[in-house]
């Protein structure tokens, strides 16, 4: 399986509603480091995953849909924990949708909160 992984960051704030998580639940900000990883069991016409260019333009796209928002007034997330589990995967859906003409077995989000703490989504593609 051959992989192309492209990295960004964002900013963003938002609360974590439940007695589980602590002083969590109040408001907070959060900066998060994002990698997205494609893979092709076989490599393209050009010899590529990806185009590393499309790949990462896509992923800042994604990003800036939620950078220097608050999360809790985002409308898809009502009723939803934004934990960085949960925004793995809603970033890993919005790039599969923008990348389902390629030949894409799998993109995996990192987002990675902290140096030594990180969460990850691997979505498999069967298109």
């Amino acid at each position: 399986m051959f992989t192309l992984t492209v990295r960004d960051h964002m900013m963003v704030a938002h609360s974590l509603p439940d007695p589980f998580f602590g002083p969590a639940q109040a408001l907070h900000g959060a900066t998060y480091v994002v990698e997205a990883g494609f893979e092709r069991a076989e490599l393209d016409e050009h010899g590529v995953v990806l185009d590393i260019g499309a790949a990462g333009t896509a992923l800042a796209e994604v990003l800036g849909q939620l950078t220097y928002r608050n999360l809790d007034e985002v409308g898809a997330f009502d009723g939803r924990l934004t934990t960085t589990e949960f925004l793995a995967r809603w970033v890993a859906e919005r790039l599969a949708e923008r990348f389902e003409r390629e030949d894409l077995a799998a993109i995996t989000v990192v987002l990675r909160e902290h140096p030594d703490a990180w969460a990850s989504y691997r979505l498999r593609l069967r298109w």
